[in-house]
């Protein structure tokens, strides 16, 4: 038996192994409940069992995300009462607010509902995000001294101050209140605000650590037009419910897990961005082509162009987009960040090509993390070449750029390893400068001369931290089922459990019973397509991506092994050409 954890709850499964051995090395094996099963039991119910809800009420709140349902009250986040009456008391004495994010699309869309809400009851707010190269990530005293020089008596950071002690302190010398609205791991010590909302705080009882910083923001302003309402201040030119397309697109590229109000936020929010009213988005889905929106959608077209400006230079394009009435002024915006968009894809290609160099070199020292320093490479993809290659090697992955005597980086992490919690102690331990995150990602700054000795900081902390967890071969499903049951009806039915993302992945499913009508190679030849010939003689589309040069693809390719029957794994899902839609099956592995 195996222990899988779910939202803090135990649950305990029975694994029965379906492949020994796969063409990729892996056992299958498929989670079955151990609990006792309804008489109407279903496909649906038995992946919702399998991951921990099994409650009639939970499975109903999991299948119908709504907000109204998901949201508490605001006030059960730690300060939120303080910070939403003062805000709401500078508003009424009509005093002009200043709102300093982040560069990343969090950090933007954080910004973006902020200033949209204050713009549209008539308050004076001025906006600021930082440049990544010459400013970085946080509060820093230049744009608070602005801040200060064009009159703004209060500052509200969104996805960002929970470690600006000397920031903050230089705001309350300035004669401003600061209210900070955050959702990374806090320091132990807190800075000086009037106000502090941050759900990871060690005294916020609200069970919301989850929330991404838009999420934080949004929260805040929900309880900001309740004390607002409650002063007599008309509120009503702002539905707070059209700014849940922004939540969702930055709580999907901050990568947050789909769970609990976040799933909520998502499901709402994709449905608002269906409707296409934020005239900067639209003007950005349409360069994109995207036709229906989606956490893919969001998370792999419409957020990297609105991360493109802050990785390459300025991420005020980005918010002006979305801050935009104007039609043409964001036609322009979306054009000039598709083009940012590709310039970032070129400088990541190049990067990414000797990192790959530098990774199989430390992996071939048996080292169970990643650390890789380039000379001047560009800081603005750090981010993005860790997370690729922690999903190749399966590790946590750190990426840096050297420039004179500092260092600077990103780096992401796999489950199991908290990234933020190494970050803030070997900030405690004096080998970095500035360093902050939460577990899945987290950025940081060291002078050189640290290098090698955070590189055996962190090996030593991830060994740490894996110690006790096993290695395993096994890749563990969500469902078997017959070939010729993976239909139309199936695609439509597993989206029930829909939106996918973090911590609410796509179901891993078993086919069986088929056989192979066909295969090739697509695109620029690393990809693979074909038909499956079901039990009933019906024919399933297959696609397999950068398959062409492992086992599977050279099974499926060799004609000799037309008709032979196979198991597959993968993912349903609905394919759409010229105009016909279509189930077809993504292969992540084979069997025989």
């Amino acid at each position: 038996m195996v222990y899988y954890s779910f939202d803090n709850k135990k649950k305990i499964c029975v694994m029965r192994t379906i492949v020994e051995e796969s063409m990729l090395g892996k056992a299958w094996v498929l989670a079955v409940d151990s609990s006792p099963q309804s008489e109407d039991n279903d496909l649906i119910r038995a992946i919702l069992s399998n991951r921990g809800i099994t409650e009639s009420v939970e499975i109903q709140k999991f299948l119908n995300p709504a907000i109204k349902e998901s949201m508490p009250d605001p006030y059960v986040l730690k300060d939120m009462d303080a910070a939403a009456r003062i805000v709401s008391d500078a508003i009424i004495a009509g005093k002009k607010i200043a709102v300093f994010g982040d560069y990343d699309v969090d950090g933007i869309t954080s910004t973006a509902i902020v200033v949209k809400y204050l713009r549209a009851i008539d308050v004076g707010v001025v906006w600021h995000l930082p440049d990544r190269e010459v400013e970085g990530y946080g509060l820093n005293a230049d744009a608070i001294k602005d801040f200060a020089e064009q009159g703004a008596e209060v500052l509200i950071s969104v996805d960002c101050g929970i470690s600006g002690v000397n920031e903050v302190a230089l705001a309350k010398q300035l004669g401003m209140q600061v209210v900070i609205t955050d959702h990374h791991n806090p320091d132990r010590n807190l800075p000086a605000a009037d106000a502090i909302v941050n759900p990871k705080r060690a005294d916020d009882g609200s069970g919301l650590n989850y929330l991404a910083g838009v999420g934080v923001a949004f929260m805040f302003l929900v309880a900001l037009n309740r004390e607002l309402r409650n002063a007599g201040r008309e509120t009503q030119n702002m539905n707070l419910m059209d700014c849940l397309d922004l939540v969702a697109l930055g709580t999907i590229c901050d990568t947050m897990p789909l769970i609990g109000l976040n799933r909520a936020f998502v499901a709402t929010g994709l449905k608002v961005l269906d409707l296409r009213q934020n005239i900067g988005l639209r003007a950005l889905m349409e360069i994109a082509g995207v036709k229906k929106s989606s956490v893919y959608a969001a998370g792999f077209a419409i957020g990297p162009r609105l991360n493109a400006a802050g990785r390459l230079d300025s991420a005020a394009p980005s918010l002006e987009l979305l801050l935009t009435d104007n039609v043409l002024i964001a036609r322009d915006l979306a054009e000039k960040l598709n083009k940012m968009n590709q310039e970032r894809m070129d400088i990541q290609n190049r990067i990414m090509t000797a990192a790959i160099d530098m990774a199989d070199k430390c992996c071939a020292s048996g080292k169970c993390s990643l650390m890789l320093c380039g000379d001047n490479w560009h800081g603005g993809v750090m981010g993005i070449i860790a997370g690729r290659l922690k999903d190749k090697y399966e590790m946590p992955s750190l990426v840096a750029t050297k420039s004179g005597d500092v260092i600077n980086g990103s780096g992401r992490s796999i489950p199991g390893v908290d990234l933020g919690k190494i970050i803030h102690d070997a900030l405690s331990a004096g080998l970095l400068s500035e360093g902050g995150g939460h577990a899945a990602a987290a950025g940081f700054t060291l002078p050189a001369e640290n290098e090698t000795a955070f590189c055996e900081f962190l090996e030593a902390a991830v060994m740490e931290q894996l110690k006790g967890i096993e290695s395993s071969n096994e890749t563990v499903a969500d469902a078997e089922l017959d070939a010729s049951a993976a239909g139309m009806n199936l695609v439509r039915e597993l989206s029930y459990l829909a939106p996918f993302g973090q911590g609410n992945p796509e179901p891993l499913l078993i086919l069986n019973g088929g056989t192979i009508a066909w295969a090739s190679t697509m695109g620029n030849g690393d990809h693979i397509r074909g038909n499956i010939r079901t039990s009933k003689g019906d024919m399933l589309q297959f696609a397999g991506f950068n398959l062409t040069a492992t086992k599977v693809g050279e099974f499926l390719l060799d004609d000799s092994n037309i008709n032979r029957k196979i198991k597959l794994l993968g993912k349903l899902k609905e394919n759409e050409y010229n105009g016909r839609v279509s189930a077809q099956f993504i292969i992540e592995d084979v069997a025989v």
